[in-house]
């Protein structure tokens, strides 16, 4: 039995559950997320390895109509992934009822590509079923897919069935990882992840979109096991700023609390966390902070 290697990359518009199915492909929590658009950022790879493959998944941000320079990052870092990998696993809504504009210019963007592509119409679940075979006749005419899968990101044996079909354009090669690499992310991005995911969560709608967090901090002391981490919270306006840290500072103190909880999952070692809430204005357009936040090419 041959065994395949590869890349593979997750695009599609934000909130199409890109993360959630990462998540389940690597039966770990390796990507935040939140019914909120736009939650991925960073290109997170994350690496399956089987008997018979080796699949390294990358899952992008949600590619969208930019409105600053972190919208601009966010997309070209999704539509750069599309001709360094073998395969494109592209996912759309069953909920759709047609080719919007920003999937209309992903499938132009495919169409100058020589990497096979996947359909994932996803959230099966959650359509009648009578509007899923439209929806595949539609875009199988949009695009000549190499095969169209429905799927539902939150079921356990789509795992197996998208494997299935990916392993099938993936190049015969050996590991391109150790078998015990899950991730290629640092622990402080990691870190910085969970903490805005705390603020996705707990927070309203506005605001979680102009937070950065950076760690500024992360001491590990062996001797007594326990991980020292400084993070600062960039927000947009001083109003953000007492919605974040809230009345008497408990907003930003449950926060913490999430945060550190998480964050001593993943690390396996008691933490103590402490946060910084900063006024950054318009930093979404500062290509220093922005930089100083890891965003960037």
């Amino acid at each position: 039995m041959s065994f395949r290697s590869g890349f593979i990359t997750i695009i599609g518009r934000p909130n199409v559950g890109k993360s959630t199915l990462l998540n389940l492909l690597t039966g770990e929590k390796v990507a935040i997320m939140s019914r909120k658009p736009q939650t991925t950022r960073h290109l997170i790879r994350t690496v399956v390895t089987r008997d018979d493959f080796q699949m390294v998944f990358v899952d992008t941000p949600g590619i969208h109509r930019p409105k600053n320079k972190l919208g601009v990052f966010m997309t070209n870092s999704a539509m750069e992934t599309l001709d360094d990998v073998d395969v494109i696993l592209y996912m759309v809504e069953a909920t759709d009822r047609d080719i919007g504009p920003v999937d209309q210019s992903i499938i132009e963007a495919l169409s100058k590509t020589k990497t096979p592509v996947i359909l994932a119409i996803n959230k099966v679940d959650l359509a009648e079923k009578q509007r899923v075979l439209p929806l595949i006749d539609l875009y199988s005419k949009a695009y000549d897919f190499k095969e169209i899968v429905p799927i539902s990101a939150i079921e356990a044996e789509t795992a197996e069935l998208l494997f299935g079909v990916l392993k099938k354009y993936l190049p015969e090669g050996e590991k391109l990882y150790p078998d015990d690499m899950l991730t290629d992310q640092t622990e402080r991005v990691l870190v910085q992840e969970l903490i805005r995911e705390k603020m996705l969560e707990l927070l309203d709608e506005e605001v979680p979109h102009g937070i950065g967090v950076e760690v500024v901090r992360f001491s590990e002391n062996e001797e007594r096991n326990i991980v020292g981490i400084d993070a600062n919270i960039y927000c947009e306006k001083a109003s953000h700023k007492a919605i974040i840290i809230g009345k008497g500072g408990a907003m930003l103190k449950k926060i913490g609390t999430r945060a550190r909880e998480d964050i001593e999952r993943l690390l396996g070692r008691k933490t103590v966390l402490k946060l910084w809430v900063k006024v950054r204005e318009d930093w979404r357009n500062n290509d220093f902070v922005l930089n100083e936040l890891g965003y960037k090419s």
